[in-house]
């Protein structure tokens, strides 16, 4: 297991990953959207790993919907990081983690271009739950 701490600019939130493999064995995938091409987000997931956000207080994060309008973008509402994206289907929280958000990222693999814009609404959820993490727990303290 391999522990990857990330957050946004001004602390207030706050992640955990715990990834199975080696930093150095994730493609974190650059999504093609204009969304997360302005914000410059790459993806890093792990289906079998785990992902924690601890906010600051119930104030501290901002969510977003664009596009298919099905995932939920976070960012920090003070310092403005896009943080993770989430999606949930039947009460159950999947997750990606912005690259950009985590210490120590020169371990990382190339990023490689994804391009989600092209799936069908349909087909979108089926990918995230495939390739997201699937033990996602957010922490408000």
């Amino acid at each position: 297991m391999t522990v990857a701490h990330a957050s946004c600019h001004c602390r207030r939130l706050v992640m955990e990953a715990t990834l199975t493999r080696p930093l150095h064995d994730y493609a974190p995938r650059a999504c093609d959207c204009d969304f997360c091409r302005k914000h410059g987000a790459a993806w890093l997931t792990d289906p079998s790993g785990s992902l924690r956000l601890r906010q600051r207080g119930n104030d501290s994060a901002r969510r977003y919907r664009q596009g298919s309008d099905q995932a939920e973008f976070i960012a920090c509402a003070y310092c403005a990081v896009l943080v993770m994206a989430t999606y949930e289907s039947d009460g159950h929280l999947f997750a990606a983690l912005n690259v950009r958000t985590i210490e120590g990222t020169a371990d990382l693999a190339a990023e490689q271009v994804a391009q989600p814009r092209l799936l069908s609404a349909e087909d979108k959820p089926l990918r995230w739950q495939q390739l997201w993490f699937a033990d996602v727990r957010i922490e408000v303290g």
